[in-house]
């Protein structure tokens, strides 16, 4: 018997089709290797052969163990965000509408359940200046994450009542772990200014239209379900971690480059498409050389839970274009469309949130990391919220895993 096996063969072995072949590859659940002569990618026939026993496990058990951290079957019950039939919901208002308008103080107040006076009213984090300053030189040259999962545990150990574990005591120290970070991602002082205003001031943004973009890329990035980082707050809070804890949690999470740090791989291909001239001969070439490592068919592109394309990219695409009138600005929107083009015509995909993230730190000239800061200040306001209901549950997340060892040592 072969040894590997080809897309076909393994397809047909899987009972699957090509384009969830590719997509199993992307998400680790299969591995590929390139064949010598480099023309196409060969899968170990072992590999395949374990995937589809379990696929085939008849017990139901193990077959929802498989599907809930895969996509899969809900894992737990909440009340904050619904993700249907490509309709994004926060406690059921339309994330997309909201983000027109809201900023993401009004959209946090919205999850948090309470008044957006909650923020007026909070006090700032008793930080002393003299501090804050000293944080901020000592890890300015840092990336955003790697700055604010310093800056942030350093910052906890000022805040008053932070082990206090009333909803009141929680809605005082939200807004004033917000201010925090953004002004650990910003390498800023901490103020009291509205956080789009905050992040535009550290990237010296003074136009009003690009003020705009900054706060509604800010509220569509506000929650998404249980993704990884928000998953991991959850279990993090469940234990009964304090906010500030909690969301440290969640930025080690993000920044993986199989989440939000996939902006990063973003910027890259934004940069090699450049350099290449030709869109649709790199792009060809680039997905001819993808593989397990890199982890996805084509960075910033197709999202799981939404087949037809991601609403939270196709709005800030749209305000993108909408509000880019310099010359340099549609010289540099051009560029991505024609990126967007070549690659729904190779793949049939859709830009997702970080491909359109990336196109606004790029079409805006913002400082490196700032499509990462964007979505991580703004992802923060439902990870306050997932920590809140999941203290107020009151469980511990502790789930089992399927054992698929050896029965005994190996003599």
């Amino acid at each position: 018997m072969s040894t590997y096996l080809t897309a076909a063969e393994a397809a047909a072995a899987l009972g699957i089709s090509l384009p969830t072949l590719y997509s199993y590859v992307s998400r680790g659940v299969l591995s590929s290797a390139p064949e010598s002569t480099g023309k196409r990618r060969l899968y170990a026939a072992d590999e395949v052969r374990r995937l589809a026993r379990r696929k085939a496990d008849g017990k139901r058990a193990g077959k929802v163990a498989q599907k809930v951290l895969d996509w899969g079957v809900p894992v737990l019950e909440s009340r904050i965000t619904s993700i249907a039939d490509g309709r994004l919901l926060y406690r059921g208002r339309d994330a997309i509408e909201l983000a027109r308008t809201a900023t993401l103080e009004e959209a946090a107040a919205w999850l948090w359940e309470c008044d957006q006076s909650c923020f007026d009213a909070a006090p700032d984090a008793p930080i002393a200046s003299s501090a804050w300053q000293t944080w901020i030189k000592q890890t300015i040259a840092s990336a955003p994450h790697e700055r604010a999962l310093v800056m942030l545990p350093a910052a906890a150990a000022h805040m008053p009542r932070l082990f206090s574990t009333g909803r009141q005591a929680q809605l005082e120290t939200a807004p004033a772990l917000m201010r925090v970070l953004a002004a650990a991602l910003a390498a800023v002082p901490l103020s009291r200014e509205p956080l789009h205003r905050q992040l535009a001031a550290a990237w010296g943004i003074r136009q009003r239209r690009h003020l705009d973009l900054l706060r509604a890329a800010l509220v569509v990035c506000a929650d998404h379900e249980l993704n990884a980082s928000t998953f991991t707050v959850r279990c993090i809070a469940s234990t009964g971690m304090h906010l500030f804890g909690a969301v440290t949690g969640g930025l080690a999470a993000l920044a993986g480059p199989r989440h939000c740090g996939e902006t990063m791989l973003v910027t890259a291909l934004f940069h090699e498409a450049r350099e290449a001239g030709d869109v649709d001969r790199y792009l060809a070439a680039r997905l001819a050389r993808t593989d397990v490592v890199q982890r996805t068919v084509l960075p910033g592109f197709g999202h799981m839970l939404y087949p037809s394309g991601d609403p939270r990219a196709a709005i800030l695409l749209e305000m993108l274009a909408q509000q880019a009138t310099t010359r340099a600005e549609r010289e540099t929107l051009g560029q991505i469309d024609s990126i967007v083009r070549a690659a729904f015509d190779a793949t049939g995909l859709a830009p997702t949130v970080d491909f359109a993230l990336s196109s606004l730190e790029r079409v805006l000239g913002l400082p490196q990391g700032a499509a990462f800061s964007l979505f991580a200040l703004g992802r923060a306001a439902g990870w306050i919220a997932h920590a809140m209901e999941q203290i107020d549950d009151g469980r511990l997340i502790r789930p089992r895993a399927r054992y698929v060892g050896p029965d005994e040592p190996m003599r």
